[in-house]
């Protein structure tokens, strides 16, 4: 209620509802009031509403009305929270927990685990470019890996049982190859330890190839005039059991080559230890330990002695109780003043006449080419059984000196 200018009536009471009023954004509190907490807006409102006189009885002209002295006051109807400023999002409660599937931290409520997350199988791809999960492959590469594994154990297991059962071992058997070649000079054909045609292919000078046809055969005898006496000294700890040699001839026929095989009755040991003293004392390389060739009456190699000798080669196995050795010469009885290893006169260069003739490759390729069908017939037993009516080294010798 209210009265024309000049009368006594009372200021109205502000009685305004608080909502006519909102609040203004930035006065409120942007965090979310706690329920349970005091409603501190209510009492500072009532605090600035008892400030004010209730019955303000100031006169007011009704020209213009009167323009209070302080702001009017107002007192919300219903005690509540602030008005949350429309911009801002809601809060979520405050005793909610995170999502466990967005967050690596560890469960708030106590007792709770952390949350079991779990991926997927990696994919490959196949031959075909086909998808394929790659616990496929490494499950099939370790069977495969196993298999592998089972089946080398098996195969180690069988050996090792097959040598128990036989009674044969690596060692033994390397034994008795040793000394069943020490046992070829009466099993072994003539033809077969010496050849009646030797083809050297690449042994001649420069890479030619030569051809050597057999003249003669020595009968098998002892080892007292087949070396030079420092050269028998030497040869002495291995011993002699059988000398077996053969005279060979080029195809121009203008040299002549005897190879011999010396059968020693040494073991492996002593056959190792010669050889290791040859090359260490380089003792195949002296003029005065040569051997001595085989001048068969009545063929090219009739004139054959020991001052036609020009050049030679000693070879000491160590795996057979053998000496193989070649000396060659002129044909025609030349002499020859100062003989030259086969190993000095094969290089390219020389201007010895052993040299220049390609002596030094006649006994070496020779040799050569015996050692080698020697060494393969141990290696293949089979081959050394023959007929009666194939000749031994030593009949044949019989019918050489009858």
């Amino acid at each position: 209620m209210w009265s024309p200018a000049g009368a006594n009536a009372p200021y109205p009471t502000d009685t305004r509802a608080a909502d006519a009023h909102p609040a203004e954004p930035y006065r409120s509190d942007a965090r979310p009031a706690d329920p349970t907490a005091p409603n501190l807006g209510t009492s500072a409102s009532a605090a600035q509403s008892s400030t004010v006189d209730d019955t303000d009885t100031r006169a007011w002209s009704s020209a213009a009305p009167g323009k209070p002295v302080g702001p009017p006051a107002w007192t919300p109807s219903t005690p509540g929270t602030p008005t949350r400023p429309p911009s801002e999002m809601p809060r979520p409660p405050a005793n909610s927990s995170p999502d466990p599937a967005f967050s690596w931290a560890s469960a708030v409520n106590p007792g709770e685990g952390r949350p079991v997350v779990s991926f997927g199988e990696p994919e490959g791809y196949d031959e075909r470019v086909r998808p394929r999960p790659l616990g496929a492959r490494i499950r099939s590469r370790t069977a495969a890996v196993g298999v592998c594994v089972v089946l080398g154990l098996g195969l180690i297991g069988g050996a090792v049982t097959g040598s128990w059962l036989t009674g044969d071992d690596g060692v033994d058997g390397g034994a008795s190859t040793f000394a069943a070649a020490g046992q070829l000079w009466h099993s072994v054909p003539v033809d077969q330890l010496f050849p009646p045609t030797v083809q050297g292919q690449g042994a001649g000078p420069g890479g030619a190839d030569r051809t050597w046809t057999r003249i003669a055969v020595a009968p098998d005898t002892g080892c007292a005039n087949a070396f030079d006496p420092l050269l028998r000294d030497v040869l002495a700890p291995v011993g002699c059991q059988r000398l077996l040699r053969a005279t060979y001839t080029d195809a121009t026929q203008s040299y002549v080559t005897t190879v011999g095989i010396l059968f020693t009755k040494a073991d492996t040991a002593t056959m190792t230890a010669l050889s290791t003293r040859f090359k260490k004392e380089n003792l195949g390389n002296r003029t005065d330990l040569m051997p001595r060739p085989y001048a068969a009456k009545g063929t090219l190699a009739a004139a054959f002695g020991d001052k036609q000798r020009a050049s030679w080669t000693v070879s000491v196995l160590t795996d057979a109780p053998v000496v193989v050795y070649a000396v060659s010469g002129w044909a025609d009885g030349r002499t020859v003043d100062v003989p030259e290893p086969a190993d000095e006169a094969v290089t390219s260069g020389g201007t010895t006449a052993p040299a220049q003739a390609g002596l030094g490759n006649e006994a070496q390729g020779l040799a050569d080419r015996v050692e080698r069908s020697l060494r393969k017939t141990v290696d293949s037993p089979s081959e050394t059984s023959k007929t009666a009516e194939t000749p031994t080294t030593s009949e044949t010798s019989e019918k050489k000196t009858s």
